[in-house]
C-alpha cells in the first residue's frame, strides 16, 4: 500500500528479485478498487468493480512493470535504459530512470502520442526522438539499439515487467477475498493482459484465490491486429494507448484467453468515448480513452446478452485522463462567459441544466 511497503519488498517472495535488488519506489502500487454501482444497473451484474490504475504515480498501470524493470537493470550495472512507446510507456521510464540515476531514450511514433504523456517522458530528463512511423517501428528501432548497445530495454519485451505488473492481479483477489468471476481489461501491446493471467494463476497456486477469472480482452476496431488473426499495417484509434498492429505478447494473450475461457475482441472508437464520458459523467473516474475500452467491452457483452451469468467483474482502467487532455477538451461543450452579474449567472445555469 501507499503507507506501507514498497512494491518491491511487498511482493518480494512473488518477484524475481533478490537482497541486493534496489528497494527503488516512487509510491506505486496500493491503487483503488472502486465500485461501480451505475454499470452494476446498466448490466445486471451484482458486483462490478473498477481497478483505477490512473493513481499510479506517473498516472498509468506502467508504473508496476517499470519499478521492477529499472530496479533490476540498477542492480545488473546499466548506466541507462531505452524503450518505444505510445506514451505510457515513455512517461514510466523517464520517471524511474530519474530516480534512479540512469539515462533513458524513447522512441516514439511522430504525431501519435498523447501531450500528456510526452509532457512527463520530457520533464523527467529522458532523450525522446521522433520517428516517421508506428510504434512498432519505433519498437524495432529501440531493441536494435538495446542490442547494440550498454542500454536496457525496458518495454513489456522485457520480463520483469510482466513480473510487476502482475501484481495488480494480488491486489484484486486481496481486496475481494477472491478473484472475481470476470476479468475486463484494454489490450495495445498485450503484456498487461498477460501480467494479470499470470498474477491470477499464481494467486490460485498460493492460496491467496480459489479460482481465476474468465479474462476479456478489448482492442480498438481500428488497432484489432489479435481480433482479425493478422498484424495491422497502419493501426488506427482515438484510443492511442492501444494503437498498436503487431502486439509483442500476442501469444501471452492468447494463452490468457485460451486458459480462462475468456475472449478477445474489439470495440469501435464511438464505444470507447461513450465509455470514457459514462465513467467521468456518472461515476466521477476520469480514465484515459483506451482505459475506457475495458468498459465498452464489458457493455458491449450486456447488450448482446453474453455475460453468462458473471457475479463479479473487475474492469481495469489503465490510466489517468489527464494523460489526454485533448481528447476531454473536445468533448466538452464551450464554457459559457456571462457579466458579472447574478442575474445572468443564473440564467446561464438554467439554460446548461
Amino acid at each position: 500500500m501507499r503507507d506501507g511497503p514498497c512494491l518491491i519488498e511487498r511482493y518480494a517472495a512473488r518477484l524475481p528479485v533478490t537482497d541486493k535488488t534496489p528497494r527503488l519506489t516512487l509510491g506505486e502500487g496500493g491503487t483503488p478498487l472502486v465500485r461501480s454501482p451505475r454499470l452494476e444497473s446498466e448490466t445486471g451484474i451484482p458486483e462490478v468493480w473498477l481497478k483505477v490504475e490512473g493513481m499510479n504515480p506517473t498516472g498509468s498501470f506502467k508504473d508496476r512493470g517499470m519499478v521492477v524493470a529499472v530496479a533490476k537493470a540498477l542492480e545488473e550495472g546499466a548506466s541507462s535504459v531505452i524503450c518505444a512507446s505510445t506514451g505510457n510507456t515513455a512517461a514510466s521510464a523517464a520517471a524511474y530512470a530519474a530516480r534512479a540515476g540512469l539515462r533513458c531514450a524513447v522512441i516514439l511514433p511522430a504525431g501519435n502520442v498523447a501531450l500528456g504523456k510526452l509532457a512527463q517522458a520530457i520533464v523527467f530528463g529522458a532523450r525522446v526522438v521522433a520517428i516517421e512511423g508506428g510504434f512498432d517501428a519505433a519498437l524495432a528501432i529501440a531493441r536494435r539499439l538495446a542490442a547494440e548497445g550498454d542500454s536496457v530495454l525496458v518495454n513489456s519485451l522485457n520480463p520483469y515487467r510482466i513480473e510487476g505488473q502482475k501484481t495488480a492481479a494480488f491486489e484484486v483477489c486481496e481486496d475481494l477475498g477472491d478473484a472475481p468471476e470476470a476479468l475486463f481489461i484494454p489490450v495495445g501491446n498485450a503484456g498487461n493482459i498477460t501480467a494479470y493471467w499470470r498474477g491470477f494463476e499464481e494467486a490460485a497456486g498460493s492460496g491467496l484465490a480459489k479460482g481465476r477469472p474468465r479474462m476479456f480482452g478489448y482492442q480498438a476496431e481500428g488497432a484489432a491486429p489479435i481480433v482479425r488473426g493478422e498484424r495491422v499495417a497502419e493501426p488506427r484509434t482515438v484510443a492511442t494507448a492501444i494503437r498498436i498492429g503487431d502486439p509483442a505478447s500476442w501469444q501471452g494473450a492468447l494463452e490468457a484467453r485460451d486458459r480462462s475461457g475468456g475472449a478477445i475482441e474489439a470495440v469501435s472508437d464511438d464505444e470507447i468515448l461513450d465509455a470514457y464520458s459514462f465513467l467521468a459523467r456518472c461515476e466521477g473516474v476520469f480514465c484515459e480513452p483506451a482505459s475506457a475500452a475495458s468498459v465498452a467491452g464489458l457493455r458491449q457483452r450486456a447488450r448482446r446478452g453474453a455475460l453468462g451469468g458473471i457475479r463479479r467483474a473487475v474492469c481495469v482502467l489503465t490510466g489517468s485522463g489527464l494523460k489526454d487532455p485533448d481528447t476531454a477538451r473536445s468533448l466538452a461543450p464551450e464554457v459559457t462567459t456571462v457579466r458579472a452579474e447574478l442575474d445572468d449567472v443564473r440564467a446561464a445555469l438554467a439554460a446548461r441544466a
